[in-house]
């Protein structure tokens, strides 16, 4: 006779197990996320509704690495280049991708733009756990998506999943979402840790075996990270995350992991009625509507892996009105604001000590590069100081602690970039500029080389 199963407590972040309650994860540290849960029985791999010979049917053997063949993996082009530049140029044959987001963001809504190019050469097992198939016909409708070759499933059993794929062969599965798929040989809810690696295993071991392309679906917690939790991005070939304001309509694709492309790269999209239209020109979209001769705005650029975005920053200074000053920053890490707030009181002599300062990245972008630090300390001081910057003017540059601007990569590119979109000036720093001294015959934008902070904002008040 089976023994009692033993009840357990066990992360909903990050999976750890113990036979006792703690109030902090001994492991990832998290509060109040041990669950009591049964202790589920080993799962054998060699189980038929899984396994059945579909992969592993012989053991494997090793290759010397010479001969191992290095020919390009073939890809599928999806019909959206932006989503075909952050993949590192398509879907490669065998891949899982997992695309994760906010609810209401998009996620769905680019599987069914994806079908609508795909379609037409490929069989598509689109399997959806949270809709119904008429919810997902009046979607692809309103989309114009009719292709011929896209099957509907809605479905939550893995197990029956797995049979309609070997059933159907599909040229590409998609799966919306991972935390609704369940296995009924498993005591956990759907959701759960044991529920979604078992789950996600499934379906790598069916895709790798038959070399049929997964998307996956992932929804996010209350914190922004995949629920899951991050077992199930260590499974992944790829997890692409959906970033921007719902209440905004441009929306960034960013590569957080790919095993076959670059992690650099973004998406630009343009969420509307009729669905996620590309951005070819996110520096264009990003400007537009700029206010003109106000103070406190400010134009840099950013590197998107080897794309040059021209992004704007506003900044608000003011008197407080409380004991302790607010400051607030969207868009740019917040830390990192005090602390160029703290360098330019301290190695420049501009005092926020008593002021509110506000710091706004305008059209959603995130901006991480230290190469926006000079941009974000000159839209600061120039709202303190009540001066505008000249509206054709871009900067960059990395501030250090002592008020230095240090240089910065890709500085040509970002020159070109500016000139580009019309802009007549560029400060920089000095050591950028000595090495681009014998390339400025090829622009026709004027540079100024700064070696601090005040020389920065000395040079933008020059006519």
């Amino acid at each position: 006779m089976a023994g009692k199963l033993k009840s357990i407590y066990r992360c909903t972040e990050c999976g750890y197990e113990s036979a006792k309650w703690y109030g902090k994860c001994p492991e990832c540290g998290a509060w109040n996320t041990m669950s009591e849960a049964l202790q589920e029985p080993a799962v054998s791999m060699r189980r038929g509704s899984i396994g059945q010979g579909i992969y592993h049917q012989t053991a494997p053997q090793a290759t010397p690495i010479r001969e191992i063949s290095m020919e390009e993996e073939p890809r599928y082009k999806t019909g959206v280049s932006e989503l075909d530049r952050v993949l590192g140029g398509g879907i490669v044959k065998g891949s899982i991708i997992l695309i994760s987001g906010e609810p209401g963001i998009g996620k769905s809504t680019i599987l069914t733009q994806i079908c609508a190019y795909l379609g037409n050469t490929l069989k598509i097992l689109y399997v959806s756990g949270e809709e119904s198939s008429r919810q997902i016909k009046l979607r692809a409708n309103r989309l114009g998506v009719e292709p011929d070759n896209l099957y509907i499933l809605t479905e939550t059993d893995i197990q029956r999943v797995l049979e309609q794929v070997r059933t159907e062969k599909p040229d590409l599965l998609m799966i919306d979402s991972i935390q609704t798929m369940n296995d009924t040989e498993l005591n956990s809810a759907p959701g759960s840790v044991t529920q979604v690696r078992e789950c996600t295993n499934a379906i790598m071991h069916i895709a790798k075996g038959m070399e049929i392309p997964a998307i996956m679906v992932g929804h996010v917690n209350k914190d922004g990270a995949i629920a899951g939790p991050k077992v199930l991005e260590h499974i992944v070939d790829a997890v692409l995350y959906f970033e921007g304001d719902r209440q905004m309509s441009y929306r960034i694709l960013r590569a957080v992991k790919n095993r076959y492309g670059s992690t650099n790269e973004i998406g630009v999209f343009d969420m509307e009625e009729t669905g996620l239209h590309q951005v070819e020109n996110p520096s264009a979209s990003m400007l537009t509507g700029r206010p003109t001769n106000v103070s406190g705005t400010c134009v840099t650029c950013v590197m998107e892996g080897s794309r040059p975005i021209l992004a704007e920053l506003q900044a608000l200074v003011t008197s407080s009105g409380f004991g302790n000053p607010r400051r607030m920053a969207t868009g740019f890490d917040y830390n990192r604001m005090n602390l160029l707030l703290a360098v330019l009181e301290k190695r420049a002599g501009y005092y926020f000590s008593n002021l509110d300062a506000y710091l706004n990245v305008v059209g959603g972008l995130r901006l991480d590069e230290p190469a926006c630090d000079l941009a974000v300390s000159m839209a600061l001081v120039s709202s303190l100081k009540d001066v505008p910057i000249a509206d054709d003017a871009v900067i960059f540059g990395e501030v250090g602690l002592t008020g230095e601007v240090r240089s910065v990569m890709h500085a040509e590119q970002r020159i070109r970039e500016a000139e580009r979109m019309g802009f007549h000036r560029c400060i920089l720093p000095w050591y950028n500029l000595k090495y681009l001294s014998g390339r400025q015959a090829n622009t026709t934008i004027q540079l100024t080389g700064v070696k601090n902070v005040r020389q920065a904002f000395a040079a933008l008040q020059q006519e």
